[in-house]
């Protein structure tokens, strides 16, 4: 979704592109600005390729990629070591923390990308921006 670099999507398009999902992204936009002050949400135009992300920021670091596809969306976390150790003893789904704990290392963390098309998805996110804050 969201290919052309000449028209930066907004929120209605998200609505729409997003479809039944769109609530999901609402409830996890209104829980974290009700939890965390100096969240700030900036669209990024990765080229023709990957298009248009949006990138969430906490305090001026960034907590996570939003990717629109049509009727879902996609969340993309990078964490730190400090964090995949939480997360590890977490009571998270163990295919969320077997997906973290078998990512390829990079200098920056391991990163993870979780697809939210149902309501329990909203709560693992959460659950992460919380990792990803606190640790």
């Amino acid at each position: 979704m969201f290919y052309d670099k000449n028209i930066k999507p907004d929120e209605k398009m998200l609505s729409e592109a997003l479809g039944l999902s769109y609530k999901y992204w609402v409830e996890i936009k209104n829980n974290l600005n009700k939890e965390y002050d100096a969240l700030v949400e900036e669209w990024k135009y990765y080229g023709q390729k990957y298009g248009w992300t949006l990138k969430f920021f906490y305090k001026k670091r960034n907590l996570f990629f939003l990717k629109p596809y049509d009727n879902y969306f996609q969340i993309a976390f990078v964490f730190g070591n400090t964090a995949v150790s939480a997360i590890e003893k977490s009571d998270l789904p163990s295919s969320i923390i077997n997906d973290l704990r078998n990512a390829k290392k990079y200098v920056e963390g391991r990163g993870l990308r979780i697809k939210v098309q149902k309501k329990n998805d909203v709560k693992n996110i959460l659950t992460l921006v919380n990792h990803k804050i606190t640790n």
